[in-house]
């Protein structure tokens, strides 16, 4: 089974503990056609990633104060950085919404935006943009799936990026070089490097945390990075350090 299967195996399993409130090995394997050691790599993977417990013979969702406790300060900060960049985008738009965890979030605040064309490299992503209510036009760039950003990247997704021009893109970083720019520890560069390319406006999203974070890996440089939209825990110094580079600093409430 190819490793896109297995991610939409996995997202399946999600919504099905969602669902019913638990799920078991053998029902799994029974319904996705699959081995019983197979079910339990998916629940095993899953429970790494936060999103279940596994108990004897099945998995359970994790409990309410653990889920708060986890992801609390955390999606509040997301939330907010997604919000403030939401506010950049008006209705008729072209963007490019890259694959991670911050920009995820920018989706659900886009349900008041009419006539968006939406490229992403996330099939996530695409998935909740399909959900909107107001049907942005979807597009993917197909491609190579990376199982370590969980997005397709490659020749066959650059060359169809290139195809077409966009307004915005909105992407994060694994970290932010103070000197340098974006870092990732993807080895994988070519893809981010395309959508800031065919984009007019690069807008970075990124938690306050991660900024002067050290990763050997620049993604992209400050000279093509236009907007840098983080959390109000940035510091002053920190602050004055990333105004130095040019970039338009907003700092969401």
């Amino acid at each position: 089974m190819s490793k896109r299967n297995t991610q939409q195996r996995r997202h399946s399993i999600i919504s099905e503990l969602n669902e019913h409130g638990e799920v078991s090995v053998d029902s799994l394997a029974k319904k996705f056609v699959t081995s019983e050691v197979t079910i339990r790599k998916d629940l095993a993977a899953l429970e790494n990633s936060g999103l279940l417990l596994r108990r004897y013979g099945g998995a359970v969702p994790l409990p309410r104060d653990i889920i708060e406790h986890k992801s609390d300060k955390v999606s509040k900060r997301k939330v907010s950085i997604a919000s403030k960049a939401a506010t950049l985008i008006r209705d008729h738009n072209r963007i490019i919404i890259d694959s991670g965890s911050t920009t995820s979030a920018l989706v659900k605040e886009l349900n008041s935006k009419q006539g968006l064309i939406v490229m992403t490299n996330s099939l996530a992503i695409a998935s909740d943009l399909h959900a909107l209510e107001n049907e942005p036009t979807l597009l993917m760039t197909g491609g190579t799936w990376d199982t370590h950003s969980e997005s397709f990247q490659g020749q066959v997704a650059e060359s169809v990026l290139r195809s077409y021009d966009f307004d915005q893109l909105f992407i994060g970083a694994d970290g932010i070089d103070l000197e340098r720019g974006t870092t990732t520890f993807n080895e994988l560069l070519g893809l981010s490097r395309v959508m800031a390319d065919v984009s007019r406006e690069v807008i970075v999203l990124v938690e306050s945390e991660k900024i002067n974070r050290k990763i050997p890996n620049v993604e992209i440089p400050w000279q093509n990075i236009d907007i840098l939209i983080t959390d109000a825990d940035l510091s002053d110094e920190l602050k004055a350090k990333l105004l130095e580079q040019d970039v338009k600093l907003l700092i969401a409430k």
